[in-house]
């Protein structure tokens, strides 16, 4: 067969798998886009202190979560190779894991929560942001039991609860949204802190709905940790370490540019976390795609099919580049209409659109670097993507993002030029790391039992 047919052959499975992955991670940034959009009413504060207690959240929660995507090349094997009790002793090892990440990770939240002060936020911003980022660091724990819950499932291809899960949880999450922030239904108004709580509970939903779909695969809830050995915890996170630290280098960057720009005005940062949502709402098809990849690439492992593989990643990164260059397109011929879905401010608009420009020049390498790790992950190779995140980002994009905007005085452009720089070099860099890894991937095959 040839490499055109293998292709062919590996789009359905892909897209059928992908689909509901995409819509699910589609769902869980629509989520904060939701609370930004609802809290908007509020003003360009309330935006930015939703936005900043978001990010910094996210940056801890990342790493756990990434802790556990060893999950998607242990289980996605197991399953190719039909070994359908591997699959469950991996989820075991990954609930335990999640239940154990949760005081540590929970810690170091609180703690960078409690010097907020040092990032030097407008006091406006400052004393919004401190209640909120406190509230929803208790979905913490809700949060590890989804990402090993939703791991297991993905990889052995139960794709649609976890779609179900988050399109209703965005319901949720704005009906909470709606009592709270603005006191309906005879509840109290609590503002900013209203979203917070909305995120806690359409979290605790969302991780409910997965438990539930876990139990019907066959497996029992008091049966989530047990046979768990510490050399499977080892292997576990053997994997999880450099795909997590991958995970918190990227986001991180992402993050730590929303931090620098809470020191700025706050309709710039208002500006600022409307286009970052924006790009994060287009980055999450990708995302869903390299989870389908990474799973995809693992089952041609399992199997031993070395073609299968390669085929399978290279049709996400095909699919996962060609939405990226129409996301691009639309952020290019329509960025005054998009912006004003979240906000009429004219001084918030007017930067936006500035901003957008580079969310849609690095819209492919986005998809690339995102797409390909996925499908790197499915190989077992999760340490290049730690590496190249680390130089790329913070070695290169971060430094010079901060030298433009503070020592040269570009302000929140010089940001996303460094942004911009450091995702174009990793998208690129990632890509080679692959393309040479597929073709390696044969006689490797041949000559071992797995890679």
């Amino acid at each position: 067969m040839s490499l055109l047919d293998t292709l062919r052959r590996e789009m359905r499975p892909t897209i059928t798998l992908a689909a509901p992955v995409v819509i699910a991670e589609v769902g869980w940034v629509s989520m904060q886009i939701v609370d930004i959009a609802m809290v908007g009413r509020l003003g360009p504060e309330a935006i930015g202190a939703v936005g900043v207690g978001s990010a910094l959240f996210l940056a801890f929660s990342v790493f756990g979560m990434g802790l556990l995507l060893g999950l998607d090349t242990l289980v996605s094997q197991a399953f190719g190779a039909r070994d359908r009790a591997a699959c469950d002793r991996w989820l075991r090892h990954g609930v335990f894991l999640a239940l154990a990440l949760t005081l540590p990770v929970g810690l170091l939240a609180r703690a960078a929560g409690g010097r907020l002060d040092v990032w030097g936020f407008d006091p406006d911003v400052l004393a919004l942001v401190r209640p909120y980022f406190a509230i929803v660091t208790w979905s913490l724990p809700l949060l590890l039991l989804y990402a090993a819950f939703r791991r297991y499932l993905q990889a052995v291809s139960v794709v649609r609860p976890i779609m179900v899960a988050l399109v209703t949880a965005n319901l949720v999450n704005a009906a909470a949204n709606w009592v709270l922030i603005f006191g309906n239904l005879g509840a109290p108004a609590l503002g900013v802190d209203g979203a917070g709580w909305a995120t806690c509970i359409s979290r605790g939903y969302m991780t409910l709905v997965l438990a539930v779909a876990v139990a019907r695969q066959g497996v029992r809830p008091w049966t989530l940790t047990a046979g768990v050995r510490i050399a499977g915890l080892r292997r576990l996170l053997g994997l999880g370490w450099p795909a997590a630290t991958q995970a918190t280098l990227e986001y991180g960057a992402f993050a730590a540019v929303t931090m620098l720009a809470g020191r700025l005005d706050p309709s710039t940062l208002a500006a600022h976390q409307i286009v970052i949502n924006l790009a994060g709402l287009t980055y999450m098809v990708p995302l869903g795609i390299a989870s389908a990849g990474a799973v995809r690439v693992g089952h041609g492992i399992g199997r031993r099919d070395a073609a299968g593989a390669s085929a399978a990643g290279w049709t996400a990164i095909g699919l996962g580049t060609g939405f990226m260059a129409c996301a691009a397109a639309a952020f290019l011929l329509a960025p005054r209409a998009i912006l004003g879905i979240f906000t009429i401010d004219g001084g918030v608009v007017e930067v936006g659109l500035t901003l957008i420009t580079f969310v849609a020049l690095f819209q492919i390498f986005d998809g690339l670097q995102g797409v390909t790790t996925g499908a790197l992950r499915g190989l077992g190779d999760t340490r290049t993507p730690m590496l190249l995140n680390l130089a790329g980002h913070w070695m290169l994009g971060l430094p010079v993002g901060y030298l433009l905007c503070f020592a040269i005085g570009w302000g929140v452009v010089g940001l996303w030029i460094g942004l911009s720089t450091g995702l174009i070099v990793v998208g690129g860099l990632v890509t080679a790391i692959w393309w040479r890894r597929t073709l390696a991937l044969a006689p490797a095959l041949a000559g071992a039992r797995g890679v």
